[in-house]
């Protein structure tokens, strides 16, 4: 008798990454590696892992092999991390990667140090290596939720430096991918905001999200049925925060009125949006070529012959290349720049985040410190 559903649908959606991690890891390695290295199981006979075993050791003690990729896990403990780092741990054994798992303690709550130590002798408990838990200083700029945020991506990218991971695995399901798209759609966000989060991101596609097609029930399903422990992050239903409230009161809100799917549809159409998003985005890099004078600076009446989707995407880029931070840039700073190639009536220069201006000068836009 095989796996209960819930937790074969964990394994394969780990598995499908893990063999992309694998088969990117060995490309960019080179051929130097013999082939049968590369499809030997961990702890098949003749690997490192098999030969610690016959001397006694556990999985903790056995040698690196830098010849294999280190995949880690991050996991805060609730049941959509704990599946994932179920689901690595199964799956490293049978694969040729090794496994490892990072916990961030955001110092938010009282305890939480605890927390995360009980998250690490768990990760531990499942033989992965290593397992650490990183505490961080949360700020206060963009709000508490994008706060803690960027100090756990600062976190997660230390460590998988510091480790050489080839990839980090998050638990972010179909759930929190139609609420993403519910965010930006409440923000009038654009499209590559819709698009929600990306299967792959970060430097070199180092954030890999395996459950984005699977729902929040199916993980916490798959923790129930193996006995796995979780923690239920009480800011998770906390009204105090945004993404709370759409979770508790907005989808099921959505679900009632307009029945059961809302957030498959809203899932398919973050994969819609991002596949428009990235043609848009390649169409814009290669417009810019030609709106460009031989100094460099943009032309604006090349600017005004573009659409206005691939036109506003050159003024961004061009913005963040001029020091403008990317989180800062929002879309009526987009729309007041635009309005100097499409309603120009003279307009004073335009001060933008990260001390950067823009202004019309002799039919050039010129984008600057200030």
């Amino acid at each position: 008798m095989g796996p209960h559903p819930a937790v074969a649908a964990i394994r394969l959606a780990v598995r499908r990454v893990l063999h992309d991690v694998i088969t990117e890891f060995h490309r960019h390695a080179g051929p130097d590696r013999p082939a049968e290295a590369a499809r030997r199981p961990a702890h098949a006979a003749g690997s490192p892992y098999a030969e610690a075993a016959a001397a006694g050791g556990s999985r903790t003690a056995l040698p690196e092999r830098p010849d294999t990729p280190l995949v880690l896990v991050a996991c805060s403990g609730g049941a959509d991390s704990m599946a994932l780092a179920s689901a690595l741990a199964f799956e490293a054994r049978k694969l040729d990667v090794r496994a490892g798992g990072i916990t961030v303690d955001h110092n938010l709550q009282l305890g939480s140090g605890l927390r995360a130590a009980e998250v690490v002798t768990r990760l531990t408990a499942m033989d992965l290596d290593p397992v650490e838990a990183v505490a961080v200083h949360v700020g206060r700029e963009g709000g508490p939720e994008a706060a803690a945020r960027d100090a756990r991506y600062a976190a997660l990218d230390a460590a998988a430096e510091r480790h050489g991971a080839a990839a980090v695995l998050l638990g972010h399901t179909r759930d929190d991918q139609a609420e993403t798209v519910l965010l930006g759609l409440a923000r009038g966000s654009g499209i590559r905001s819709l698009s929600g989060m990306a299967a792959a991101s970060g430097p070199a596609g180092r954030y890999r999200r395996p459950f984005l097609q699977l729902d929040r029930q199916t993980a916490r399903k798959a923790c129930l049925v193996q006995s796995i422990p979780v923690w239920d992050d009480p800011h998770n239903i906390d009204p105090a925060y945004t993404r709370s409230r759409l979770r508790h009161e907005g989808l099921p809100a959505l679900e009632k009125a307009l029945g059961k799917g809302v957030v498959e549809a809203l899932a398919r159409t973050a994969q819609l949006s991002r596949d428009d998003a990235d043609a848009l985005d390649t169409w814009a890099a290669e417009a810019e070529l030609t709106v460009r004078d031989e100094t460099g600076r943009l032309e604006c009446a090349g600017l005004y012959a573009l659409p206005p989707a691939v036109r506003r995407r050159v003024l961004r880029r061009a913005l963040i290349e001029a020091g403008a931070p990317a989180g800062s840039l929002f879309a009526r700073h987009l729309e007041e720049v635009d309005r100097l190639i499409t309603g120009w009536r003279g307009q004073r220069a335009i001060n933008l985040p990260g001390r950067v201006e823009a202004l019309r000068q002799g039919g050039r836009l010129v984008i600057r410190q200030s």
